[in-house]
């Protein structure tokens, strides 16, 4: 007795073979080996622009790499880059800060003016600057986790409300160094190595950073930071608890501002109403030059670093070849396009 085959043949229609693209086969060419490598090692291509432009203006200014000439770049350095470092922490999620210099001001004004006219100790003084910048970062943390704001409307309306509060508070007056504690001028110190005189302020920017970059990849909290930069939705789906992964980002980063203050009083010996109001633009470079994504979930705090010293070798090599500040600023603005259009064309990488 023979059984029909009739009945093991599959009712429905086969289905086709996937499409497979040329470009999913071809060999990777050197642009694609270049493009992998960059996507690979987030610092490569800070490191290499550094270098770059250490050896232009090397060439360009005899004088640049004198020991007081790099003291110099150091110094200019470390407030820019300790802003960038929180900066960092924001753009990592997805998010910008344009509040960034306000916070700073007014942080220094309310440490300067604690010290000098209410007669408040040094420490405690520190202490409140610091407070007031943590409770500037948790008001926009606030309001982009529960208010569900933009972070760039909500930091660019809090960037007008904290200058007009440093206006309100200085009485757009300058505190000068003489009057205020030895504490808060502590950070202007210098400590002479190699020929060099570095700041103690460098130095506090070089332990943030340590600080910032074994949080980031050491704890719990910092794998959380990227990934909810890198898939809010998926991190909340894997358990993540976004809004105060958000929250605290916020709250630490207002924090590192106010550290930032704190070397800015050193920096300049006063605490002025108008100082590093607008050093949010090259907090901004500085991050997205040290090649992190501005969107979200990639990025290194080294290479925060990296791309404030690439801002300050540029204006200060700029500087030595006569270069007017206003091409100065020109160039610093056609580094970031150049730096998102890398950045873009780094996350376009084929697996």
């Amino acid at each position: 007795m023979t059984t029909s085959n009739t009945s093991r043949v599959p009712t429905s229609d086969p289905q086709p073979p996937p499409t497979v693209l040329a470009e999913d086969v071809r060999p990777p060419t050197l642009v694609d080996r270049a493009q992998r490598l960059l996507h690979a090692q987030a610092t490569l291509g800070p490191a290499g622009v550094l270098l770059l432009t250490i050896v232009a203006f090397s060439v360009i200014a005899p004088n640049f790499l004198a020991p007081t000439n790099i003291s110099l770049i150091l110094q200019q350095t470390a407030v820019i880059g300790t802003l960038a470092l929180g900066q960092t922490l924001i753009i990592l999620t997805m998010g910008i800060d344009l509040s960034v210099g306000s916070i700073m001001v007014l942080c220094s004004i309310v440490m300067g003016r604690l010290s000098a006219d209410f007669g408040v100790p040094g420490p405690l003084a520190l202490l409140v600057g610091l407070a007031c910048g943590m409770a500037c970062g948790l008001f926009n943390g606030v309001l982009v986790t529960r208010v569900k704001l933009p972070p760039f409307i909500v930091t660019l309306g809090s960037l007008n409300i904290f200058f007009a509060l440093n206006l309100w508070f200085s009485r757009s007056e300058t505190v000068r160094g003489t009057d205020m504690s030895p504490v808060l001028m502590w950070t202007g110190q210098v400590l002479t190595v190699g020929g060099m005189r570095l700041t103690y302020g460098s130095l506090l920017m070089l332990a943030i950073c340590g600080l910032l970059a074994y949080a980031l990849h050491r704890t719990r909290w910092g794998r959380h930071v990227y990934a909810t930069g890198d898939d809010r939705e998926a991190a909340r789906l894997a358990g993540v608890r976004v809004n105060r992964i958000l929250l605290s980002v916020y709250a630490v980063a207002g924090l590192v501002y106010a550290v930032g203050a704190w070397i800015l009083i050193g920096r300049i010996a006063s605490a002025s109403p108008q100082a590093g109001v607008m050093d949010n633009l090259d907090s901004i470079t500085a991050v997205v030059l040290g090649g992190t994504s501005l969107f979200g979930g990639r990025g290194l705090i080294i290479g925060t670093v990296m791309g404030a010293l690439i801002v300050g070798v540029c204006r200060n090599g700029l500087s030595l070849a006569g270069v007017d500040v206003l091409w100065q600023n020109f160039a610093v603005g056609v580094l970031v396009i150049l730096a998102v259009s890398l950045d873009q064309w780094i996350r376009k990488a084929r697996r």
